[in-house]
C-alpha cells in the first residue's frame, strides 16, 4: 500500500507578518526615490531600479495574499 505524502506549511510563526513585508516595502520605495532624484542612472543603478520594482510588486502581492488569509 502506498502512503500519499503531504507537504507541511510553514508554521504560522516563520512566515513574516504585514507588518514586516510593510517596513520592506517601505525601505524599497525609499531607495527608488533616490535613484529616481537622479538626473542620470548608472547601468547598475538602473538595472536595481528594475529590481527594486519586482520586489515591491512581489511584497505587494505577498501583502495582499496575506490580507486574504486573514493574517496581520
Amino acid at each position: 500500500m502506498q502512503t500519499a505524502k503531504f507537504t507541511e506549511l510553514p508554521e504560522t510563526a516563520s512566515l513574516p507578518s504585514i507588518q514586516q513585508l510593510m517596513q520592506e516595502h517601505s525601505l524599497y520605495a525609499r531607495r527608488l526615490e533616490t535613484l529616481r532624484s537622479k538626473l542620470f542612472l548608472t547601468d547598475s543603478e538602473q538595472l536595481e531600479e528594475v529590481r527594486l520594482k519586482k520586489l515591491k510588486l512581489s511584497l505587494k502581492d505577498e501583502m495582499e495574499r496575506l490580507r486574504r488569509m486573514g493574517a496581520s
